[in-house]
């Protein structure tokens, strides 16, 4: 029970901290005119992600931190489609989760060399921005009106071409998740909880106010 108390903190904590990315520092890209959803999967999703399943190893995490992403994202005052946006993180999660957990599984030990860290960086972050990017293109049409396949159809050329990007983002971003993850921190209940709940409190916080705000 305490350990499934600790998951859930960290869950939240983590899906706070990268829809709190997301929203921000992904703003600040889109206003630069960079390709802040490259980054943002390739780079920080991918970081996120891989950073918490290897430090906690624990199935099923990674959707739920992704599904909390999401949520977050729906509230972000900046951009004017806030479902596709919460749709792709949500898919992000649950994609990652199915990949690593079919490839790897609980074996960490496959991860031995950068090579093969690089490797599955590229074919992870690839995988998941261009069927998260895919995922999106259908759920969203479905919410608003309908679907149409010649729609999603004419988007796969773009689709495939972003994901390279994405890919040889992740393969950097990948091993350093992989050296992040070897930092240890311990620390007592009533150290752990207050530090994850207060800061994941405070990301909710801040978007929410500025939700508010901004559609005032």
């Amino acid at each position: 029970m305490k350990n499934n108390m600790r998951i859930f903190a960290l869950i939240i904590f983590f899906g706070s901290i990268w829809g709190f990315s997301e929203i921000f520092l992904g703003s600040f890209l889109a206003d630069q005119e960079l390709p802040y959803d490259i980054i943002m999967t390739g780079f920080f999703a991918m970081i996120f992600l891989t950073i918490s399943r290897i430090m906690y190893n624990q199935k099923g995490m990674q959707i739920g931190i992704g599904i909390t992403a999401g949520a977050l994202k729906y509230f972000n005052p900046f951009v004017g489609c806030n479902v596709c946006s919460a749709i792709a993180i949500m898919a992000e999660g649950l994609l990652f989760e199915l990949i690593w957990n079919y490839f790897i599984n609980y074996d960490i030990s496959k991860f031995k060399s950068l090579k093969i860290k690089i490797s599955f960086g590229i074919f992870i972050s690839y995988s998941v921005y261009i069927l998260g990017y895919m995922t999106t293109q259908i759920l969203t049409p479905l919410i608003y009106s309908n679907f149409y396949i010649e729609n999603l159809i004419s988007f796969m050329p773009q689709i495939f071409s972003k994901g390279l990007y994405a890919g040889i983002i992740g393969g950097l971003s990948i091993p350093i998740a992989f050296s992040l993850s070897n930092i240890k921190l311990s620390f007592k209940d009533k150290i752990y909880y207050p530090t994850t709940i207060g800061i994941s409190s405070i990301c909710w916080i801040i978007v929410i106010v500025n939700w508010y705000i901004f559609i005032s």
